[in-house]
């Protein structure tokens, strides 16, 4: 466990998808998720060479001890996380997010898997969460908070949501600091990454987005004071493959 300062207020720089526009945050992060939605789970899978399905499936493991029966995914995207959650035989799943034609992709899978019945998905905000309070046994994110237009609101949407002894998992990634890691995430994460993601999505901005919104996000304590400040409590932070992500967690 990681020690939390509370008096700590760590905001993240705010990092925008692009910059020619007088859009908000929330608004450009909508309309990119729109426009890389065909090539996402291409991307994604091809990108972290599969690693992030194995990521996932930790992220499940890390709310498993209070078998969760009704569980959130926020900043859902096509669904993955979501699609994962139903190893812990839960009665209901929610998936919600900002970008339509990236739920369309969610949905699809759901309808191929005859999944409907377990898992639904919605279009929401997560800085202002369709949701009653206490009503989630369980709350997860998978690399969406970085693009938060307001972190501390949105985790404190969460808060809010999560019934009492609930619990929020974030799936998200972190910067490794250890030689050699440290410089060929960097360089991958800042050359390779970008180049391959414009080439494959068609959208410039996109994949330089992301190496830039990780940069500015407060990870490990930063993040964890978050999450203390918000009002969970034992809250801790896992390191995954050497650093390159993380899996932070709290109780509510």
């Amino acid at each position: 466990m990681i020690a939390v300062n509370k008096s700590d207020s760590i905001l993240s720089k705010q990092v925008l998808p692009y910059n020619d526009t007088s859009q908000s945050k929330k608004q450009q992060v909508e309309s990119m998720f729109d426009n890389i939605a065909p090539s996402y789970d291409f991307l994604n899978h091809f990108l972290s060479m599969g690693i992030d399905k194995i990521w996932r499936r930790k992220t499940v493991k890390s709310i498993s001890t209070i078998n969760p029966k009704i569980i959130l995914d926020v900043a859902t995207g096509t669904g993955d996380l979501a699609i994962a959650l139903l190893k812990l035989n839960p009665e209901k799943i929610t998936g919600l997010d900002l970008s339509e034609q990236m739920l369309a992709v969610a949905k699809k899978k759901v309808t191929e898997k005859n999944l409907q019945h377990k898992i639904e998905f919605l279009k929401g905000d997560s800085e202002k969460l369709p949701f009653g309070n206490n009503k989630f046994d369980a709350l997860t994110v998978g690399f969406g908070v970085r693009n938060f237009e307001n972190l501390e609101i949105g985790i404190g949407e969460m808060y809010r949501v999560i019934r009492k002894g609930g619990m929020v998992a974030v799936l998200e990634f972190s910067k490794p600091k250890a030689f050699p890691v440290k410089q060929l995430f960097g360089f991958y994460f800042s050359r390779m990454l970008p180049f391959i993601g414009k080439m494959i999505s068609k959208d410039k901005r996109a994949y330089t987005y992301l190496p830039e919104s990780v940069q500015a996000f407060p990870e490990g304590d930063g993040f964890l004071n978050i999450l203390a400040k918000a009002g969970f409590k034992s809250v801790k932070c896992r390191n995954l493959f050497f650093g390159v992500a993380s899996i932070y967690t709290g109780v509510k």
